[in-house]
């Protein structure tokens, strides 16, 4: 069965990423696995997988970390800001397009919910039978 830590914090840049990377490495180094999830994420600056799909940074340096490759599961919502609260919206690696925050939360996000659903479950998945 799965364990699961959640790291909250009442704003941004109060060190939540890079707490969940070093507990990624210390728990790595204790022979545990582990793999870092940040179901919804803004951040301007996105990585491109192997696979040619799009994550939030954190989320890979969290993975490398974890000595695992950074997959769209660990971020399957990416929002990319683009002004006057409107951001492009990605899920699960791909451009959805662009909208308000209005937009969004009226009319798309659940659907985004159900990506995260999914992508957790997967990481579940995927991550469970590594030794």
């Amino acid at each position: 069965m799965a364990k699961y830590l959640m790291f909250q914090g009442t704003s941004s840049h109060v060190g939540k990423s890079i707490l969940t990377a070093a507990l990624c490495r210390i728990f790595l180094r204790a022979g545990l696995n582990v793999a870092p999830f940040k179901a919804q994420n803004m951040a301007l600056n996105s990585y491109v997988t192997a696979d040619g799909l799009e994550m939030g940074r954190a989320q890979v340096a969290q993975a490398e970390a974890a000595g695992l490759a950074p997959i769209v599961e660990m971020n399957p919502v990416l929002l990319k800001p683009t002004g006057n609260s409107t951001s492009q919206v990605i899920i699960n690696g791909k451009p959805i397009g662009v909208m308000s925050a209005a937009e969004y939360h009226q009319g798309y996000s659940l659907k985004a919910f159900d990506a995260v659903k999914s992508a957790l479950k997967n990481i579940r998945l995927i991550f469970s039978s590594v030794k």
